[in-house]
């Protein structure tokens, strides 16, 4: 299954056009979540003690943890999601919030050391921003170290169109350069 994670807010999404061309070289989605679109449960105290609750006595099948197990259970996973004041929208945070989940997406051996338990090997993160993308810590790179190092999926592809508001930047002909390097990352 490929599930794609739709983070684009705009309809003309600059992001979701590079996303789009992506999913047409994987052969489509599955699976898409419109971010935008889901009213996710605020993360408050009685939220989170219903969820480590529902953890503690394995009831991993709840409606509350259907995101984990949907991330868990994927082949590929694509994320499509802007870059913005140096990081990515915030329903994207709240919904790794969410497949953030003990013995769903990630666990613990015995002796404490953290296993991936993501059926995924490849997750393709794709972005476009106005300005330039000074520092990747925030949006792609906290991304690929939460993919690697919690979830267990071993490749993390960033696919970016950036510069694209900049005075006298060729918006269009950066556009198509992101499109070409990704049909040119599939004939590999």
């Amino acid at each position: 299954m490929l599930l794609f994670i739709n983070a684009c807010v705009r309809s003309c999404s600059r992001t979701k056009r590079l996303a789009d061309r992506l999913l047409t070289e994987l052969g489509g989605a599955d699976k898409e979540l419109k971010l935008g679109e889901i009213k996710f449960p605020v993360t408050d105290e009685s939220y989170l003690r219903m969820r480590d609750r529902l953890i503690a006595g394995g009831e991993f099948c709840h409606e509350a943890l259907k995101y984990a197990r949907e991330f868990a259970a994927a082949d590929t996973i694509v994320i499509a999601a802007p870059y913005w004041d140096l990081s990515f929208p915030a329903q994207l945070k709240e919904y790794i919030e969410k497949i953030c989940v003990i013995g769903v997406t990630f666990g613990y051996t015995e002796d404490g050391q953290r296993i991936g338990l993501c059926k995924a090997k490849r997750l393709y993160y794709v972005t476009t921003s106005g300005g330039r993308i000074e520092s990747e810590e925030f949006g792609f790179g906290y991304i690929k170290y939460l993919a690697q190092s919690f979830y267990g999926i071993e490749e993390c592809v960033q696919f970016r169109a950036e510069g694209l508001d900049l005075i006298g930047a060729d918006a269009e002909a950066i556009l198509k350069k992101a499109e070409k390097e990704i049909t040119e990352h599939f004939k590999r």
